[in-house]
């Protein structure tokens, strides 16, 4: 093994690093990082990953079966797969420089053992002082260890997942799978004191502001006077950039268990789709590691083959959401569920969901909640887009709790008209509203380009002067909100001793090639609905 030093920011800390073609695939384990062979639409690229969990190569009990019933060719060729030697491991990794939703699990050939490895970095003595180039104390805030997120994955694997035989010359690393129960999202305060008792000085954003990265995006209010500094200008805002920003960044997750978790499923399929899934999502441990999950597309129930499938779709008599259609418009239907009365309906759609998103708690608790599904309807029923939740009694007057559009229907405008429904409902509530904090990555841009496009629209349609309390009571986003997208566009200008809100011609001009898209609207008189009312006793969660 040869030490190589590294001198990046001033770090005095060394790196091990063993040359390729001097180490066995046994010789690989959780923390180091090694070239990978990774699949690209040209062809195939070798990128750096960082092992992040170890496990034997699952069985699938059910492939098995029909594979005697298939051919001896097929069968052979499967066999011949699976002969070799570094095949009988897979490796959990998350790629150099890129989102955590793209971390999957690959074969052991895929590794490159003829280049340099590098192992971990080795953790500083208690009581020992960093290097001036490490990460510095922050006034107030104390720093995140390294270590962190590898020992949450660790106590994670070895409390959820069953314990899997040791590998020779290496101990052994579970995978791991979802726990029986699931707990009831937390509170802010609540998360806050359980995460402060397990880290010391834990950064925990106890107010709920959206927060992308750390790196400042959000614009605070100025609402007591104080200073807010100059935003950069209109022009450097680049969607694109942002985008590949958000690309490479971490999790959003608060809780560092919930990021440690490895991803349980590969695939779904989800009527004529099949889709990557993005994170851990605690579906039973029965059906985690199976090459693909079968989801029957109106009820959401879950199977681990295509038989079982069929012979569920010859017994299923849904062919839309247990719920009342209260909108329809050419082919496209929402449908407005309780919780408490469609219970599995939604624990379903809570699972199929936490695949796609990493910065929510799951938890069986669905009867605090309505949901609102939007179908695209044909000839065959109803296939669900997309879905937002809203808590039936807010205290901050949320009108969305999660939102999600899935990954197939992504990027044909149904996010933005997810979200425009959720606006539709606050104004025949008669209520402001916003969404719940931390939003995700997706779901911020979302939001942001929403925010902009309703309220640039709103001021070029309008002759007279608006406030922001005309703006927030004629559209239902709420004041912060308001003052977030002004900001960020730059429309407040000072003139005369006074804010005022001002159209500039870079914000006009990317407003037009918005305009010029395209893209499906709410009609509000499409709308059948009144606000739900519930009595003291239907409030009892319990």
């Amino acid at each position: 093994m040869v030490s190589a030093h590294t001198n990046n920011e001033g770090s005095q800390e060394s790196v091990s690093i063993t040359p390729g073609g001097t180490y066995t695939i046994q010789t690989v384990s959780v923390g180091c990082k090694i070239y990978i062979r990774r699949p690209t639409p040209d062809g195939e690229e070798e990128r750096l990953a960082e092992i992040l969990s170890i496990r034997d190569k699952p069985v699938n009990l059910y492939a098995s079966a029909q594979r005697t019933n298939t051919r001896g060719g097929v069968k052979e060729e499967e066999e011949d797969a699976l002969d070799k030697p570094e095949d009988k491991w897979e490796y959990f990794v998350h790629w150099d420089q890129f989102n955590k939703r793209l971390d999957e699990w690959v074969t052991g050939s895929r590794l490159i053992l003829s280049r340099d490895l590098e192992w971990p970095r080795p953790k500083l003595p208690p009581g020992k002082k960093a290097g001036p180039g490490s990460l510095q104390k922050a006034p107030g805030k104390a720093p995140r260890s390294q270590s962190l997120l590898k020992k949450a994955t660790s106590n994670a694997a070895a409390a959820a997942s069953p314990t899997s035989a040791s590998t020779p010359g290496r101990s052994a690393f579970p995978s791991p799978s979802p726990a029986p129960s699931l707990k009831r999202k937390l509170t802010d305060d609540e998360e806050e004191e359980e995460e402060e008792e397990e880290i010391e000085g834990d950064d925990v954003d106890a107010e709920g502001e959206m927060d992308v990265d750390g790196e400042g995006d959000t614009f605070e209010l100025n609402v007591n006077g104080a200073r807010v500094e100059t935003p950069p200008p209109v022009s450097s805002f680049s969607k694109e950039q942002e985008i590949e920003k958000l690309r490479t960044s971490g999790s959003m997750t608060q809780s560092i268990s919930e990021i440690a978790r490895v991803k349980n499923l590969n695939c779904l399929q989800i009527g004529k789709h099949e889709v990557e899934a993005w994170y851990f999502s605690p579906y039973p441990k029965e059906y985690a590691h199976l090459p693909v999950l079968y989801i029957c597309e109106f009820c959401l129930a879950y199977f681990p083959s295509p038989m079982m499938l069929s012979r569920h779709r010859q017994r299923c008599t849904l062919f839309h959401p247990p719920g009342n259609e209260i909108y329809r418009h050419q082919d496209i239907s929402v449908f407005e569920l309780d919780g408490k009365r469609q219970l599995t309906w939604c624990r379903n759609l809570s699972l199929l969901s936490k695949c796609f998103l990493d910065h929510k708690t799951l938890y069986y608790d669905v009867t605090p909640f309505m949901y609102y599904v939007m179908c695209l309807r044909d000839s065959a029923g109803c296939h669900i887009i997309g879905y937002f939740s809203k808590e039936k009694e807010s205290a901050e007057n949320y009108n969305v709790a999660c939102i999600l559009t899935l990954p197939q229907h992504q990027r044909h405008g149904f996010g933005k008209l997810l979200i425009e429904f959720s606006y539709e409902l606050s104004k025949k509530e008669g209520k402001l509203g916003s969404p719940e904090k931390p939003l995700s990555d997706l779901g911020l841009l979302s939001y942001r380009a929403y925010w902009a496009e309703v309220i640039v629209e709103l001021l070029i349609n309008t002759t007279d002067e608006l406030s922001i309390d005309d703006i927030a009571q004629k559209t239902s986003i709420t004041h912060a909100d308001i003052m977030n997208t002004c900001t960020t566009l730059q429309l407040f200008k000072h003139y005369k001793g006074q804010h005022i809100i001002c159209l500039s011609e870079a914000v006009l001009e990317k407003h037009e090639k918005v305009r010029n898209k395209r893209r499906r609207r709410i009609y509000a008189d499409n709308l059948i609905w009144k606000p739900p009312v519930f009595t003291r006793d239907q409030l009892r969660f319990y």
